[in-house]
């Protein structure tokens, strides 16, 4: 996802430096970083819990430019191109001969199936993206404080009141932070089970 159009959040140390769209946590980073930040600067993207790195070589004008999209090609006369991609795809014989009997022969199946599957499967995906969030945040932010291990026990088994129990002593920023994104991931989960049952 482009920069422009993700969210992150950016530490120094355990205290929270900035958190809202990638471009303006960029140049929070660059300012804290100019300024001598006595503490590490990590940044999370906040769909993900993966690290961010921006470039902060230069001005904050080198840094924005640099995180700008890029301009989109000029098209020439003739037909519009569809954004079709070929790639090799190895199937068994009989697969194949299945495809080549529906309509819309092989390509037309395999995309309404991968459409299928996307919107399907959309809230499971979120779901464990938003839990890998979590465990990625924890892992980088949270493994030497006490009670970490179990505080990720107790998030990985929906036992809320227990996770907010094991964390309440952290340091807040961070603290508050993995309660967002824990809330966020049971309210996913929740939303694409909803038989499953959570602790309260």
């Amino acid at each position: 996802m482009h920069p422009h159009a993700r969210t992150c959040t950016a530490f120094e140390g355990h205290r929270l430096l900035a958190s809202g769209p990638c471009v303006e946590v960029a140049l929070a980073v660059k300012r804290a970083a100019d300024g001598g930040a006595a503490d590490a600067l990590l940044v999370f993207d906040d769909r993900n819990g993966r690290p961010v790195e921006f470039d902060l070589r230069g001005s904050e004008a080198d840094v924005l430019a640099r995180l700008q999209p890029a301009p989109a090609p000029v098209r020439g006369p003739g037909r519009p191109r569809l954004g079709v991609t070929a790639r090799e795809v190895t199937l068994l014989p009989r697969h194949w001969d299945w495809l080549a009997s529906q309509p819309g022969g092989a390509s037309g199946v395999l995309r309404r199936l991968v459409e299928q599957t996307i919107r399907e499967g959309g809230g499971r995906q979120r779901a464990r993206e938003s839990a890998e969030a979590v465990d990625r945040f924890m892992l980088a932010m949270t493994g030497n404080l006490p009670g970490h291990e179990e505080a990720s026990r107790a998030f990985w088994r929906g036992e809320r009141e227990r996770f907010a129990q094991l964390t309440q002593a952290w340091p807040r920023d961070v603290r508050d932070h993995l309660r967002h994104l824990a809330a966020i991931a049971w309210d996913e989960a929740d939303a694409a089970s909803p038989g499953r049952a959570s602790s309260p």
